[in-house]
């Protein structure tokens, strides 16, 4: 009841809190703006979609899908849009709740008997709105490693079975940290209830209804790969194409498929409370589940370029006041691809972002220039804005990893013997990892994570560090050994050396010991 009045009283406000008069951003204006988003931020390709009353006023494609096929980008060319697939995941159980099958409410454990988390009280109360707000306990991205980079082996069961392993860094209910694994439980929880998979699912009872013909719920089940992307990410220097961030596993959390063509349909039919079809007489679900999805669940921290007074998570959505409207959004990130889907639903204005790079600050200026045409606001570079902070943040971890790799060059002759470090290593959800001497070097080799590989090298005192062997993933770690009385290695933690290391590769949740018996 509190949350509907909080959220009636904020739109009342925002309504009265002084208007302006809607600019139209004009097709050239968008063309301009991508181009030079596409030089600044080295993106190969950008999709835009533009909804306005109702309508997709500008759908269009611009630079190429792939270094290596250099073939064009168009308004039909698929990307993965990642983590705005957590909005399907909430709407597919507002559809399940609107039958009266589940509530938000529900615990999880009602459903899925085996779930488990590391506190006995924190399982026993947890929900389905509670897997949808990021607001567990567990850290940012924690046990993401189960499902990144995207060779992991884990399957559903077993992740499910190792959440019980991550402990918390927070009190239930407290804090806002971004999850993924509870959205993949939360797919579960509708492939339990709805007797069908997740996939099929949103595929036919979201994707198909809105006429979304070229959209599927991952890569795997796309029927036409012939107008596709490649991701693209940042490799010792040079941009170059990478494959997919994970399995059939995550699906929940950022599977999806799609186009601005068909995604503006998914924008349309959220500004209209969950109404399609011709004079919006068909619906998705009802009046009463939009509006809780579009409710503040958890306060995030954080701050905004424009007059915001309050962010906070929905159930599949970011939600914020700027200039005075209410916004809902959210953004979403692979291995070299990220996503942005904005809707400012006072002014009926939708703004689809799909890129082949993984540069956040790309689709954030391309946005932010198209809402501050809206709002009025003159006189904001927001390209140079972000290429600023870009550019700063990125001269900042390459001095702080220049540091570590010159410590690295100077310990020389110093090294101690790589063999007195070897051995095989486990941590409870992770798994096990292999750490041996090639070619006078410890290397380090995942079990369930394949991918994660590679030589590792004496920093200082009882730290190594480890060089992935596929660069691409820009995510080189410390290896910090845990040793006895003896000086002889028990076990080791791990924590990412560069600060602009995606989250995913949550190393710092590691605890690796030695396995005792070989």
């Amino acid at each position: 009841m509190y949350r509907r009045f909080f959220l009636t009283a904020l739109l009342t406000s925002l309504l009265w809190s002084g208007t302006v008069m809607a600019q139209p951003f004009t097709g050239r204006q968008a063309d301009s703006l991508v181009e030079q988003t596409l030089r600044t931020f080295n993106v190969p390709g950008i999709a835009l979609g533009i909804v306005k009353d109702g309508k997709l006023i500008h759908a269009k494609g611009y630079g190429v899908r792939s270094l290596k096929s250099g073939k064009k980008v168009d308004e039909n060319t698929l990307f993965g849009v990642a983590s705005n697939t957590k909005a399907f995941t909430a709407a597919a159980l507002g559809i399940l709740i609107d039958s009266g099958k589940i509530t938000w409410d529900t615990r999880v454990t009602d459903i899925i008997p085996e779930f488990k988390l590391y506190d006995p009280y924190v399982t026993n109360e947890f929900t389905v709105r509670d897997l949808l707000t990021h607001r567990s306990g567990l850290g940012l991205g924690a046990g993401d490693l189960m499902i990144w980079p995207d060779s992991s082996t884990v399957t559903k069961k077993q992740m499910i079975h190792n959440l019980r392993y991550l402990k918390p860094v927070s009190s239930f209910r407290t804090k806002y940290d971004y999850d993924n694994l509870l959205y993949i439980v939360a797919g579960e929880v509708v492939a339990r209830i709805s007797g069908i998979s997740y996939e099929d699912f949103i595929e036919s009872r979201i994707i198909r209804p809105l006429g979304m013909t070229a959209t599927a719920a991952s890569w795997y089940r796309l029927k036409d790969r012939s107008n596709i992307i490649d991701g693209h990410a940042p490799s010792d220097g040079k941009l170059v194409p990478v494959g997919l961030s994970f399995t059939e596993l995550a699906n929940a959390a950022g599977g999806m498929y799609s186009n601005v063509t068909d995604m503006s349909k998914w924008v349309i039919a959220q500004m209209n409370g969950g109404q399609y079809g011709q004079d919006n007489k068909k619906r998705l679900f009802s009046a009463a589940v939009h509006r809780e999805m579009w409710s503040p669940q958890t306060i995030i921290n954080g701050g905004s370029p424009y007059n915001t007074h309050f962010s906070a998570y929905g159930l599949g959505w970011f939600l914020s006041d700027v200039n005075g409207y209410l916004q809902v959004s959210h953004t979403g990130g692979l291995a070299g691809i990220v996503t942005q889907v904005t809707m400012v639903p006072e002014l009926r204005l939708g703004i689809i972002v799909l890129t082949n790079q993984q540069s956040g600050a790309a689709f954030t200026a391309i946005t932010n220039t198209i809402k501050d045409a809206y709002f009025g606001i003159k006189g904001k570079d927001r390209i140079k804005q972000y290429n600023d902070a870009r550019l700063k943040n990125e001269k900042e971890a390459a001095d702080i990893v220049g540091k570590v790799q010159a410590q690295i060059a100077s310990a020389g002759a110093g090294s101690p013997d790589p063999a007195a470090y070897a051995g095989t290593f486990s941590d409870p959800w992770f798994g096990q990892a292999t750490i041996s001497v090639k070619q006078g070097h410890l290397y380090f080799q995942s079990r369930n994570s394949p991918k994660l590989r590679g030589d590792m090298y004496f920093y200082k005192a009882n730290t190594w560090l480890v060089k992935w062997q596929d660069r691409s993933l820009d995510a080189d770690a410390f290896v910090t050994y845990q040793l006895d009385s003896e000086g002889r290695p028990t076990g080791f933690k791990m924590e990412a050396i560069s600060p602009l290391t995606d989250f995913s590769f949550d190393f710092q949740d590691l605890d690796f010991k030695l396995n005792t018996k070989q």
